[in-house]
């Protein structure tokens, strides 16, 4: 008696193949999940190491607004430095018509929610740049600005004696690139009341372009307050609702599905000029 080959039916090959494909489909849609949060995370990772980079170097800079210590720092003497300091501590925010040789050099407030940019002075040995205007390590009157060109957030540094038309430049700085992905950057100024009624604290928060009014009212910047809007490489990616954001004072936008968004900020209290603000009285 000869006995037939086993087989499988047409029906149990069908089953095999259905079953097959949704296998394979999970597999492939478990992969492409994976890669998807495996993008998301890098760039959630990239966008905050660059936040807490930014915000430490700002915040190392700009606290220094301000600053000239006439006592301990070994200053160039080739000025009145008695004469500087005050004037340093009294523009500590650098507004436009400041410096005779760059009158249009000053902080401003960005239109329409563009960027503002900032302004700085204190006593240093170099600018933001590192440059340090020939002055070969001894302190002087250093002028730092800050703003936004195309997504990058820029520094300069400047001699403030050049700026002020007391000496020639030295050695002028080229900009330098602080930081990629920079879709908002915006700043306050903590004001205080005016010198004799000031505790050195602030009593309200203004924007670049109301500085010169409180500045004429004898107010000062105690404090500065800023925001940074930083997003991820495009393509990194895809949200399936545009994401809406504010910073600081500025009106809410919605953005673009194709990145990761998050925004920096922080207020620091200018203890140089808190200082001289209750000194001055």
């Amino acid at each position: 008696m000869t006995e037939r080959n086993a087989g499988f039916s047409l029906v149990e090959l069908m089953v095999s193949l259905l079953l097959g494909t949704i296998i394979t489909s999970a597999i492939i849609q478990v992969l492409v999940s994976s890669q998807v949060t495996s993008r998301l995370n890098q760039a959630v990772a990239e966008v905050q190491e660059s936040g807490r980079f930014i915000t430490m170097r700002l915040t190392n800079e700009l606290l220094e607004t301000g600053q000239y210590d006439v006592l301990t720092a070994n200053i160039d003497s080739s000025v009145d430095t008695v004469v500087e300091s005050a004037w340093v501590q009294n523009h500590a925010i650098g507004l436009a018509g400041d410096f005779a040789t760059n009158t249009g050099l000053g902080s401003t407030q960005g239109a329409g929610g563009a960027h503002d940019a900032v302004v700085v002075s204190m006593l240093d040995t170099q600018d933001c740049t590192g440059n340090q205007h020939g002055y070969a390590g001894n302190a002087f009157h250093v002028v730092n600005h800050y703003y936004v060109t195309g997504n990058k957030l820029t520094c300069n540094g400047f001699d403030g004696r050049a700026l002020r038309g007391m000496k020639a430049s030295a050695s002028p700085s080229s900009a330098v690139t602080l930081l990629d992905n920079v879709v908002s950057f915006q700043v306050q100024y903590g004001v205080s009341d005016g010198a004799e009624e000031s505790q050195g604290q602030p009593v309200t928060y203004a924007t670049a372009d109301e500085l010169p009014a409180l500045r004429n009212n004898g107010q000062q910047v105690v404090a500065i307050r800023f925001g940074l809007l930083l997003s991820s490489y495009e393509d990194q990616v895809t949200q399936t609702v545009a994401p809406e954001f504010a910073v600081l004072n500025e009106a809410k936008v919605s953005l673009d599905k194709q990145h990761y968004y998050q925004v920096f900020s922080k207020t620091l209290a200018l203890r140089n000029v808190k200082n001289f603000v209750r000194s001055s009285r």
